[in-house]
């Protein structure tokens, strides 16, 4: 990967970041009874505060597909891998006429079932919603007693509003009715922030930037080799 001033930026392999601003040290392996299925919007993808790479090194057996529309065919059989039944962590959409009823969530323990979780941000999560008729019927989970979000590294119009990661962890833990499990990768999640934090403070200082009018995230971006 080429940086600003064109020289090589030596990229982890792993977490597909420049080496220098790696995230490796915040991986922490979990095992979920429900597998995980990660649909990341294209846009996310070189974003250097999003969390969804850290999620998904952290969560075994947990499988990250990139896209915005997915071709149907391959759609069906990650959500139905090993004869899982699929579930989407999406907020219910009565006012919505152009989307139909989802599947009542069935009554099957986390074993059985699939998580489902979007990577964007809420419009674009409702666009990759639409594009994909496959997941407009797939069983709803939301989430209830929502803790206030960590996140604040990114704008977020309410404290309930969560990143990737802790959005799953709090899915994983209400499918097996043991949301203390998942605390560590909330812990990781904790740490993550603080590096990324630490990033935009030196961008801020300056010490980032290739001029005065470069944003703080477009330095963490360089500085993430994006």
């Amino acid at each position: 990967m080429t940086g600003a001033a064109g020289f090589k930026r030596a990229v982890c392999t792993t977490c597909l970041r420049a080496q220098s601003a790696c995230i490796c040290r915040w991986i922490t392996p979990v095992q979920a009874q429900a597998h995980l299925l990660i649909l990341q919007h294209p846009l996310e993808v070189g974003n250097a505060k999003n969390s969804a790479r850290l999620l998904h090194l952290c969560v075994n057996g947990s499988v990250m597909a990139t896209g915005e529309a997915f071709d149907a065919g391959v759609l069906d059989g990650l959500l139905h891998a090993d004869g899982r039944t699929p579930v989407l962590l999406y907020p219910a959409t009565p006012d919505d006429a152009g989307l139909p009823a989802p599947l009542p969530m069935p009554a099957l323990p986390a074993e059985a079932l699939r998580l489902v979780l979007f990577d964007a941000t809420w419009r674009k999560s409702r666009k990759m919603l639409y594009l994909n008729p496959v997941l407009q019927r797939l069983p709803r989970l939301a989430l209830t007693d929502v803790a206030p979000s960590n996140y604040r590294i990114r704008k977020a119009h309410a404290p309930h509003q969560l990143s990737s990661l802790e959005a799953a962890a709090q899915a994983l833990g209400q499918l097996e009715r043991a949301p203390g499990r998942f605390s560590p990768l909330l812990d990781a999640f904790d740490g993550f922030v603080a590096q990324q934090a630490a990033y935009v403070r030196a961008c801020a200082a300056g010490s980032c930037a290739d001029n005065a009018s470069q944003s703080d995230e477009q330095g963490v971006n360089r500085l993430m080799g994006c």
